[in-house]
C-alpha cells in the first residue's frame, strides 16, 4: 500500500530542516553519483517515532540521507526498486518532498517493468536476488522501452510518501534545471 501525508512536518520542524538541507557532498557508487546529506540522529529518531503512530508497529531506520537533483547532477531516469539497501531487505521506503523550484508536473513515478511487472519479487536464493537487482540498475535502469510509467505522485513541499520496498519507481521528470531535495529513509518494521 502507498500512503500520502501532506503537512508531515510542524511547520516549525519543515523550515529547521528545509534550511539545513544544504551543503550536498557527491557520493560516487558503481555507475552512479549521488549527492547527498547525512541527516542527524534526533531527526531520524523523529521520523522512526512518527512511522511507529502511522504503521501502529514499531520500525527501525535502516538508512536515511537528504538528496539532492539539479541540472548536470543525478539526472538518469534509475528506475528501480529498494529491495537491497545497505545489504538489508528494508520494508517501507519514505520521500519526503522538501524544496523544488521546478515547474510543471514532478514527484515520485510508479513504473511497471516489462517482465516483473509493477514490484520485483526476488528469488529465494540470496545470489539470484542480488544478481538479478544489480542487473535491474546496470541494464534496465534508464531504457524506457523496457518500462511503462504506471502513475505519479505529485511533488508538494512537506508531502510525505511511503511505499513498499519492492516498487519499480524513479523521480519525475528525470532532469531538473534547478534544485530538487528530497529526505529518503528506508525502514523495517519490527
Amino acid at each position: 500500500m502507498i500512503y500520502i501525508i501532506d503537512d508531515f512536518l510542524s511547520k516549525k520542524t519543515f523550515k529547521i530542516i528545509k534550511e539545513g538541507a544544504i551543503d550536498f557532498k557527491e557520493v560516487k557508487t558503481p555507475g552512479k553519483s549521488f549527492w547527498v546529506k547525512e541527516p542527524s540522529p534526533e531527526l531520524i529518531a523523529h521520523f522512526e517515532d512518527r512511522l511507529e503512530t502511522i504503521e501502529g508497529q514499531e520500525v527501525e531506520n535502516v538508512f536515511a540521507f537528504f538528496r539532492e537533483a539539479k541540472e548536470g547532477q543525478d539526472n538518469e531516469w534509475r528506475i528501480h526498486n529498494d529491495t537491497i539497501i545497505e545489504g538489508q531487505q528494508p520494508d517501507r521506503a519514505v520521500v519526503l518532498y522538501i524544496d523544488s523550484s521546478a515547474k510543471g508536473l514532478q514527484g515520485t513515478a510508479l513504473w511497471e517493468h516489462k517482465t516483473h511487472g509493477d514490484v520485483y519479487n526476488p528469488p529465494k536464493e540470496l545470489e539470484e536476488k542480488v544478481t538479478e537487482f544489480n542487473r535491474l540498475l546496470k541494464e534496465d535502469a534508464n531504457d524506457k522501452s523496457k518500462w511503462d510509467l504506471k502513475s505519479i505522485i505529485g511533488y508538494k513541499p512537506n508531502r510525505l510518501i511511503s511505499y513498499p520496498t519492492n516498487y519499480f519507481h524513479s523521480k519525475y521528470p528525470n532532469e531538473f534545471k534547478k534544485s530538487r531535495v528530497v529526505f529518503v529513509m528506508f525502514y523495517k518494521i519490527i
